[in-house]
């Protein structure tokens, strides 16, 4: 009778254990944007490049990036609001310090916002005097 009980409890013990526990839901989606000239409108011709790094939190709404960038000296950069091909308006200015690796976050985003981010609507742009009205840009897509 012991060895059924001991037999017993050493099952009970494996199957909890091989259990599977229940998947933490991640509130974070990440987004990457890579930047060329041929995704311009109109593309351009240039040697500089660059990424762009995010994680958008579902729960604070806040977009934290990182761009990295070579081949530019930038004078503005920003993140429009458009499909791919089409050209839109600025929605988040980066400001005008610009390093590469750049680090910093969105205020938080407003319900459209949040929309228009997981459609695909939003593309990053980086300006420079040779290319005043966009250098680099690349759309900011989920991964």
């Amino acid at each position: 009778m012991k060895k059924i009980l001991t037999i017993a409890i050493i099952l009970a013990g494996m199957t909890l254990a091989s259990c599977k526990k229940e998947e933490v839901v991640s509130s974070d989606v990440a987004f990457m944007a890579m930047l060329t000239g041929s995704e311009e409108v109109p593309a351009v011709t240039t040697n500089a490049s660059g990424m762009f790094d995010a994680v958008y939190n579902k729960d604070t709404k806040i977009l934290t990036y990182t761009i990295t960038y070579s081949g530019i000296t930038p004078t503005a950069w920003h993140i429009h609001k458009a499909a791919k091909g089409i050209t839109g308006g600025v929605v988040f200015n980066f400001g005008t310090t610009f390093s590469s690796p750049f680090k910093s976050a969105t205020v938080a985003l407003t319900a459209d916002q949040e929309t228009e981010l997981m459609a695909g609507n939003y593309y990053v742009n980086m300006h420079s005097a040779k290319s005043p009205t966009g250098e680099i840009r690349g759309q900011l897509l989920k991964q």
